[in-house]
C-alpha cells in the first residue's frame, strides 16, 4: 500500500492516512497502518529487529488525511503531552448534508462513548462520564444540498466531529455510523485531516504539514 510521506526526520513520521485502514490492529485483523509504517521502516533503513514508532493520536477508520507518528520514545512523550495540553493545531475538511445557520460557529457539547457500541452520544454536563468536546467551523462553500466546512479541533474526543454536526442535523457526507438515515450504503465518508502544526520534540519549532482531500466526489465539487 502507498503511504505518501508528508515530512520525516530522526524523530517524526507525518504520512497522510489512506482511507478505509485501521491506525493500528483491531479485531477485524486487516492490514493496519501501524505495523505497515514500521515494516516500511525496517525495509527502508535495513533495521534488524522490532522498529520503535510511537501512536500519538488517532484517526477514525473511514477518515484519511495527515497523521503524525513518533520514531523515539522522547518524541512520544514529548508529543503526547502536547496533544494533552491542547498544544496541536488540528484542522479538517468535512462535507455535512445541510447547510449551518451561521458562516461561522464554536459547538460546545458533553458526549459518552458507549463501547459495546462504539458510539458516542451527546450528554448532560451533570453526567461523571461525559467530556467536554469543542471544535470551530467555517463554512467555506455550499452546493447542491451539500456544504464544505473548515474545522479547527480544540479537544480530541472520539468520533467528536461527526457527533457534533450530526446532532445539530449536518450529518457528514457518507457517514453511516452517525448519519445512517441521510446516506447511502457504500458512500465514503468525507472528513479529511488537512493540517497538522506541532511544536518539534527536540528543534523547539513548529512543523506543519497538509493534506488535501482526493479529486473525486463530493470533494470535487470545490
Amino acid at each position: 500500500m502507498n503511504v505518501p510521506i508528508l515530512y520525516e526526520d530522526n524523530h517524526l513520521l507525518f504520512v497522510e492516512k489512506p482511507v478505509n485502514i485501521p491506525v493500528q490492529e483491531d479485531r477485524s485483523k486487516d492490514q493496519d497502518l501501524l505495523n505497515l509504517l514500521k515494516e516500511d521502516l525496517k525495509i527502508r533503513y535495513q533495521k534488524p529487529g522490532n522498529v520503535y514508532l510511537g501512536l500519538v493520536h488517532r484517526l477514525d477508520r473511514p477518515v484519511g488525511g495527515a497523521m503524525v507518528f513518533s520514531k523515539t520514545s522522547k518524541a512520544a512523550s514529548r508529543l503526547s503531552d502536547a496533544i494533552r495540553r491542547q498544544a496541536v493545531e488540528k484542522k479538517y475538511l468535512a462535507v455535512v448534508r445541510g447547510k449551518p445557520k451561521k458562516k461561522y460557529g464554536l459547538l460546545k457539547d458533553y458526549l459518552v462513548k458507549d463501547k459495546r457500541e462504539n458510539k458516542v452520544y451527546t450528554a448532560h454536563p451533570d453526567n461523571k462520564n461525559a467530556k467536554e468536546a469543542k471544535l470551530e467551523y467555517e463554512v467555506i462553500g455550499s452546493k447542491e444540498d451539500l456544504s464544505l466546512l473548515s474545522i479547527k479541533l480544540h479537544t480530541g474526543r472520539p468520533h467528536q466531529i461527526r457527533v457534533q454536526l450530526s446532532s445539530r442535523d449536518l450529518p457528514l457526507y457518507g457517514d453511516q455510523k452517525y448519519g445512517e438515515e441521510a446516506n447511502r450504503a457504500g458512500e465514503q465518508i468525507a472528513l479529511w485531516s488537512e493540517t497538522l502544526a506541532i511544536e518539534h520534540p527536540t528543534k523547539k519549532e513548529e512543523i506543519k504539514v497538509k493534506s488535501q482531500p482526493p479529486d473525486k466526489y463530493p470533494w470535487n465539487l470545490w
